[in-house]
Formats: C-alpha cells, sequence, structure tokens
C-alpha cells in the first residue's frame, strides 16, 4: 500500500483550510474519472466545468477525502472535506508545502524538442539510484506542476519534473514552484511560434526555468545549440553560477564516436564526460537520441549519482509509448514493423523521426499528420519537409497543413492524403505489407495514434 502523502490535519495547514472528519490520502487527482482507493481528490472549478458537481461520484469511487470551495449540496457537512477559499490556490498550496518538505533533489527538464523522452529516461535511470518521482505523461503546465508535486512521497530522493510553456512568463511561475537544483535545456528549435515573433524569444521563455533555481544549483545547456550563447548570458544573467554543456560536438559531456547496434536496435557510444571516459549503450535509434542520452548524463552528474551505472541502465530503457516505441505486427504473410512517433511534432522533431526511418531495412513509410502551432510560416515549414522524405518510399498525410507536402511530393512517394487521421488509417492499412516499416509522426492534435492503433489490429488475437 502506498505511504500515507497527507493527514487532514497538514492538507488544512497548508491551503489554510477547514477539515471536516479527521482523514489521510496516498495519491491526488483532480478527476473524479481516475479515482484510486484513498485518494484525496481536489474540485477544480474552471470556465467549463465544476469539479464541485463530482465530488459526491468521486467519494463513492474510493477517495479518502474531498477539497472544496463549497459544501456540495449531496454532501454531508460530517463527511471528509476540507473547505477552502479556492481550490486551485489549494492545489497550488499543497504543491508548495511538498516541495518545502521534500529532501529529494530535484531535476527540472524543458525544451522545444525532447524533454518528455528525456524526462522518461532520466527518471527511469535514477530509480536504479533511489526512490524517484517524475511527472505523469505531459502534467507540466499550472495544473500539471503542482499536482505532480503534490503527489511527491515524502521519502523521494530524487523528482524529475517537466516544465512546459505556451507563452513567455509560464515558465518563471513554474520553476519558482519547483526550485529545482538542476535545471536543463534540451534544445531550442521552432515550437509554440504563433505566441512569440522569433525562435531567439522561445529561447528566452525557456531560460526561464533558471528563476527558481537553487542557488548552488547547475544550469545544463546544449552546447551544439545556435542559441547556446544566449542561453548561457541568460543563465548568468539571472545569478546561475554553475554552467555544465552537453552535445554531440562540444560541450562537458560529449560523444566521442557512436555506432548502430547491428540488429538496428539502439546506438553503442563513446563518450567523454568531463574527462571520463564511457563507453555505454542506448536502447532507442536516432542521433536525437544521442544527445538525449547526454543530457541524461550531465543531469545524473549534476545531482551526484553514478555515472557508470547510469550507463548500464540506458541500455536496458523500456520503449517511450509515442516517442519511438517500435511494434512488432504478425501479418500472414510475415511481419511489419511500426515506429510510434505520435506523441507530438515539431520542424525538428519530425526530421529526427523521419531521419531514423531512413535508415531502416525494407520499404520505408512514413504516414504524417499536422504539426501545429508553428506561427505564420506553417505552409511553409509542412512544404519543406519534402527535402527530409528523399530516402522515404510512401509518404501517407492528413490534415490541411500536411496536404502542403502532400501536393509537393512526386507521385511515385504519394502514398495517400486525408483530411484526418481516422479516414488515412484504412488507406495505410490496405497498403502495407510484410517487410515495410513505417513511421507515424504528428502533434497529438492530429491524432495519428489512430493509425497505429489500426495497424496493431492487425495482429492476430489483437497486441
Amino acid at each position: 500500500m502506498a505511504d500515507i502523502l497527507w493527514s487532514a490535519a497538514e492538507a488544512a495547514k497548508a491551503t489554510d483550510g477547514t477539515p471536516f472528519g479527521d482523514w489521510e490520502c496516498r495519491g491526488i487527482s483532480i478527476d473524479s474519472r481516475n479515482i484510486e482507493k484513498g485518494d484525496l481528490f481536489i474540485a477544480i472549478k474552471g470556465p467549463s466545468f465544476d469539479g464541485h458537481k463530482f465530488v459526491r461520484t468521486a467519494l463513492k469511487a474510493g477517495a479518502s477525502a474531498a477539497i472544496v470551495s463549497q459544501i456540495p449540496q449531496d454532501c454531508r457537512e460530517d463527511e471528509n472535506l476540507l473547505l477552502v477559499k479556492d481550490t486551485t490556490k489549494a492545489l497550488e498550496d499543497l504543491g508548495h508545502a511538498s516541495r518545502a518538505r521534500t529532501k529529494a533533489k530535484i531535476v527540472a527538464v524543458t525544451g522545444s524538442v525532447g524533454k518528455t523522452g528525456v524526462k522518461e529516461a532520466l527518471a527511469s535511470t535514477l530509480s536504479n539510484q533511489g526512490k524517484t518521482h517524475a511527472t505523469i505523461g505531459n502534467l507540466n503546465n499550472h495544473f500539471g506542476l503542482p499536482l505532480t508535486l503534490a503527489r511527491m512521497p515524502r521519502d523521494c530522493e530524487f523528482a524529475v519534473l517537466e516544465l512546459g510553456m505556451n507563452h513567455a512568463g509560464e515558465l518563471t511561475e513554474l520553476s519558482n514552484m519547483a526550485k529545482p537544483h538542476v535545471a536543463v535545456i534540451t534544445t531550442i528549435a521552432p515550437a509554440h511560434l504563433e505566441h512569440f515573433n522569433s525562435v531567439g524569444d522561445i529561447a528566452d521563455a525557456k531560460c526561464e526555468i533558471f528563476a527558481g533555481l537553487e542557488v548552488a544549483g547547475t544550469a545544463i545547456l546544449n552546447a551544439d545549440n545556435e542559441f547556446y550563447a544566449r542561453m548561457k548570458n541568460s543563465a548568468v544573467t539571472q545569478g546561475v553560477k554553475n554552467i555544465t554543456t552537453f552535445g554531440q560536438e562540444n560541450g562537458d559531456f560529449t560523444a566521442l564516436s557512436s555506432t548502430p547496434n547491428e540488429n538496428g536496435r539502439g546506438t553503442e557510444i563513446e563518450a567523454d564526460l568531463k574527462g571520463q571516459k564511457l563507453a555505454y549503450r542506448i536502447a532507442h535509434n536516432g542521433s536525437h537520441w544521442i544527445t538525449n542520452s547526454l543530457a541524461i548524463l550531465a543531469c545524473i552528474d549534476a545531482i551526484g549519482g553514478d555515472l557508470e551505472q547510469a550507463g548500464r541502465d540506458l541500455g536496458e530503457l523500456g520503449q517511450l509509448k509515442g516517442r519511438g516505441a517500435e511494434h512488432c505486427v504478425d501479418l500472414s504473410t510475415g511481419s511489419i514493423r511500426v515506429i510510434d512517433e505520435s506523441y507530438n511534432a515539431n520542424d525538428a522533431s519530425m526530421r529526427a523521426a523521419l531521419e531514423v526511418l531512413s535508415h531502416q531495412k525494407g520499404r520505408k513509410i512514413a504516414v504524417l499528420g499536422d504539426m501545429l502551432e508553428l506561427g505564420p510560416d506553417e505552409v511553409m515549414t509542412h512544404r519543406h519537409l519534402q527535402d527530409a522524405v528523399d530516402e522515404i518510399d510512401l509518404v501517407f498525410t492528413c490534415g490541411p497543413l500536411m496536404k502542403n507536402l502532400h501536393d509537393a511530393l512526386p507521385a511515385p512517394k504519394r502514398g495517400a492524403h486525408a483530411s484526418n487521421a481516422e479516414e488515412l488509417a484504412p488507406l495505410v492499412v490496405q497498403t502495407v505489407q510484410a517487410g515495410d516499416v513505417i513511421s507515424i509522426k504528428s502533434s497529438r492534435g492530429s491524432r495519428t495514434d489512430l493509425v497505429l492503433d489500426a495497424l496493431l489490429a492487425l495482429q492476430p488475437n489483437g497486441t
């Protein structure tokens, strides 16, 4: 059974609330549909929903208590409740209180590309060196971060927190809440450009992650990125004393050599880690994962972890759903391989996925959906992917933006185009054949995971 996270008295003190009943919780949820026994349900009130309508549902589902700003009509005052002025602020208060009481080393991760993959891989690697808590999925915003902090076990030794943003100013607030000991920016690339005037402005916004960095904390930067000098200057201006760099060409943590495994699964790397030579294997393909691994090792070194242990564990990383996970699907005539990159996309990550596909053996098929939030150049960004599919045999596309790529492709490369992923899925299914390698990539809003589901359904008896 999970350890106790909060008692009624502790939660009341943290939120300046009035408790009803004497209760303890072992988890926290803001969604009544996902309640587990022993959870504390927080009735968030938003512009289009009100969690107070679901308090009774949450309690019946096993919640130990609920935080409310008013007693719901279908609840009694003697039930396990915590009455506060504002439930959203109460969630933030719990996050702040959890951060204040923990002795864990905190790593905050952001970046235009790779932040979720680095977060997942870093958390997995650190879990072999101590009890580790991490952001679940992409709970990286003004709701997700305090929820992640509030869920942090009292006795964890490490926490890996993903911080995301769409606008300038957002990361400052999140960083001040997280108060990380280590803050890493994976890379800077065009993303969320509809809210920024330039990629340089994105770099400035990402550097807000240093706002809450602990006094003796470490900033970790990608020395290969074109905005490295700008990021370093921002870190120094914000008072950061310790800066560590990584990159395949430059940095304190850099790759000396890299060789794809003979079976095409993963890469063998020899690296220079601040003068220490380390040979290790990563279980993922693609040049971007070499860079990611160096960032991970830099983080582990910065919090005093064991680099040799981390190097061994990187080779054992499991597949990351939506970020390069591979599936082998048996057909009556053989099998196909499906690379799931459907979690999210911008120009840099799309090109990285296509590069990985280009090195595969067999007929190479790309299934691409719209990349969203790219700003005024979104049409040309999609069309210019034409040069990234030179080594791809067939390209299937969906969405109004990817129609620009479809129209720019030579006829032999055109698989098919559809207005959405649901319509594209059967067109892909009827085309694939034994020996094919299919890579699926888009922004989450384009829902190309539906194409993945359709391909996995080809497996006899399902997978």
